[in-house]
């Protein structure tokens, strides 16, 4: 007898809440997963691009290879309907990209729903009532065939053969390369890719952090992660394939608004979990269901916070519109809240006296003591990189006029302060050298009371004389002059560096190549923490030895980073040197998750293999270098207005005259 499958989202608190409301228990109830825009684009063996419309089926849940649908809380507290949509599992074949410029610069700064379509159908979902509502209802909505019907096209692309009629309406269009022939490790790369997706009632969901057939014991391996997932969803984007990406930020979603509890304490509502496994549960009757169960940290090692989750997937939700023209899907009333949650997490008040993020150890990509706690460069550079992306996707209405103003003012003063504060070149350690302490005044030079005795004696003979780069951290009497590469990165993909910043960090990577990329790119940091140092710092981690892991270790995934980077500062042949360097040993070393020595010549001695964002990253690098439009849809270019922001007011308050000025005339130098 065939087993009937359901699914809900497990619930471990007894009184979550979504969006504010209470939540009855949930049972199977199959909701919306998959309206994408006419805009999607889904390459095949065939080399034809379709564009699919919604259909309305049933209410039972069933897995099946063709119809997507996914769970939400019953019809007790609201209703719900499924579409469905044709999705092709087998390769992809990435042989045109067609982009819609007007497609991508639609939206900006948009407040309507109604006149920013990309289909013919989509979801609204909204509130009825008054307090005792039902939260979620999901109306199909049919659209005046008169309304944006320039944005809609559907486009049959043969070998030779483009539908000319059809494609007019996409005026900007462009096809950016021609049809090309997979490589062999393109080819086994997307293999290992499909065979790491997760569904969750017959919907792709995301793709598990390793596939190891021979790792016995998975951990947490064999859990979603919002973090690893990133580079996964931006290969599917580049693809064509945008339903797993729009599934998986909409169930991370519905994850968000569920209780939390830690030892008997919750913290805020807006924490987006690390991870989220899919689990069967056996039912009466010869029947099973399919629950989602999150884990904000309670079941991690060590019990570390995932900060970084929340703003990886808001980066994650503008990348899917920016690719996809889905910028419909961005203006939905629950993922505006679910924005709205993580930026007043991000953005409540506290006692600190920066603007930048105040963290734990371990809440970022290195989730292990490796002495990053206080403001770690890498969250600040997600931060500032979550509130543009927060920015352009956040209605402006009577309701958000103040957090959009808060947006602006925060961008403004992190900005100055990792540019004024992070930076360091020849020149500033030369400053930093001749630094008095104890300075007790409004015009003090070394604000943070920084000791020249902490300059460490490996950086006077490392640091070029072209080149520099941000710190990896900075507090009241500490500066951690290592260089984290991830966080180095997004300063540049975000412009949270000025031009000058971000052409100075790629001239020091390109000058300490041997140091950085070595063998195999990137190491995660340099240099490693050794002997007194990483006893003391480490806890003696056994797994955090000195260039291993976390602690000096070389990690493929951050390649696709790397070559966003380039391609936005003009040198794709730095990206072009990397790829190629890892092309030649990922194959073969079966897609190890880090390497392990200082020039990163050995295969990591806890690394996972066939690990996903290994796998992933360096299918998005070669799919960004073969069309660099694409990757110009991710970076940030610098913002003018931001410079003119002064949050600060001390020229009001006569105690000294802000240096935004100085600051805005030094990028345009």
């Amino acid at each position: 007898m065939a087993m009937k499958p359901s699914c809900r989202i497990l619930i471990l608190g007894r009184k979550s809440v979504f969006f504010g409301f209470p939540i009855p228990p949930p049972k199977c109830h199959p909701s919306f997963t998959n309206n994408l825009p006419n805009f999607r684009l889904n390459f095949g063996h065939d080399r034809k691009l379709y564009s699919y419309s919604p259909r309305i089926l049933g209410s039972q849940c069933v897995i099946d290879r063709t119809q997507k649908a996914f769970c939400a809380p019953n019809s007790s507290w609201g209703q719900s309907r499924v579409f469905s949509s044709t999705c092709n599992v087998d390769g992809v074949g990435r042989g045109a990209y067609l982009i819609a410029r007007v497609a991508s610069n639609v939206r900006n700064y948009s407040t309507s729903v109604e006149t920013r379509v990309n289909d013919k159908n989509f979801e609204k979902i909204y509130v009825q009532g008054g307090i005792n509502v039902k939260p979620l209802v999901v109306e199909r909505i049919d659209r005046d065939e008169s309304i944006g019907r320039d944005e809609e096209s559907r486009v049959e692309v043969d070998a030779e053969n483009v539908n000319n009629e059809n494609s007019k309406d996409l005026n900007e269009a462009e096809v950016l390369s021609v049809p090309k022939e997979e490589s062999e490790i393109e080819r086994e790369a997307w293999k290992l890719l499909r065979d790491a997706i997760v569904t969750y009632c017959g919907s792709p969901v995301g793709t598990v952090a390793a596939n190891d057939p021979g790792d016995k014991q998975p951990l947490n391996y064999d859990q979603v992660f919002i973090r690893d997932f990133v580079p996964s969803a931006l290969a599917f984007l580049l693809g064509g394939e945008g339903e797993i990406v729009r599934n998986f930020l909409l169930h991370t979603l519905q994850l968000q608004s569920w209780e939390k509890t830690v030892d008997c304490y919750s913290p805020g509502q807006g924490l987006m979990p690390a991870s989220f496994k899919v689990r069967t549960v056996p039912l009466d009757g010869n029947k099973f269901e399919e629950v989602l169960d999150p884990d904000f940290g309670e079941s991690a090692i060590g019990r570390v916070a995932p900060v970084d989750s929340g703003l990886w997937w808001i980066i994650l939700l503008r990348a899917y519109g920016k690719i996809t023209g889905d910028y419909a899907f961005q203006e939905r009333v629950d993922v505006q809240t679910g924005i709205k949650l993580i930026l007043n997490l991000c953005l409540s008040d506290g006692f600190d006296m920066f603007p930048s993020l105040l963290v734990t150890d371990g809440s970022c990509m290195i989730d292990r003591r490796m002495g990053i706690h206080g403001h770690p460069l890498e969250i600040q550079a997600l931060f500032y990189s979550a509130l543009r992306c927060s920015r352009e996707m956040l209605t402006v209405e009577d309701g958000s006029k103040n957090l959009v103003r808060a947006i602006n003012n925060r961008l403004s003063a992190l900005s100055f302060h990792i540019r004024e504060y992070y930076w360091v070149d020849m020149k500033k350690i030369n400053e930093i050298y001749r630094y008095k302490t104890e300075e007790y005044s409004t015009d003090a030079t070394n604000k943070f009371n920084i000791y020249p005795e902490q300059i460490p004696h490996w950086l006077v003979d490392w640091i070029p004389e072209k080149g520099g780069y941000m710190i990896g951290n900075l507090q009241p009497g500490h500066m951690d002059f290592r260089f984290f590469t991830l966080g180095n990165l997004w300063s540049i993909v975000s412009s949270l560096g000025t031009p000058k910043q971000n052409e100075a960090i790629l001239n020091l990577v390109e000058a300490k190549w041997d140091d950085l990329v070595g063998h195999m790119p990137l190491k995660i940091c340099y240099p490693a923490l050794e002997y007194e140092e990483w006893r003391i710092i480490t806890g003696s981690d056994p797994k955090n030895t000195p260039w291993s892991y976390h602690n000096g270790g070389s990690w493929p995934t951050l390649l696709w980073q790397f070559t966003l980077a380039c391609i936005k500062m003009g040198r794709p042949e730095l990206a072009r040197k990397a790829v190629d360097l890892a092309e030649k040993r990922l194959l073969v070393d079966r897609w190890p998750e880090y390497y392990d020595t200082r020039n990163g010549r050995f295969i990591g001695k806890q690394a996972r293999l066939y690990q996903t964002w290994t796998i992933a990253g360096l299918l998005t690098s070669k799919m960004f270098l073969e069309n660099p439009e694409m990757a110009s849809l991710l970076f940030w270019e610098e913002d003018y207005e931001l410079l003119e922001i002064c949050v600060c007011a001390l020229s009001k308050s006569g105690r000294k005259k802000c240096s935004r000025g100085a600051a805005k005339s030094q990028i345009l130098v």
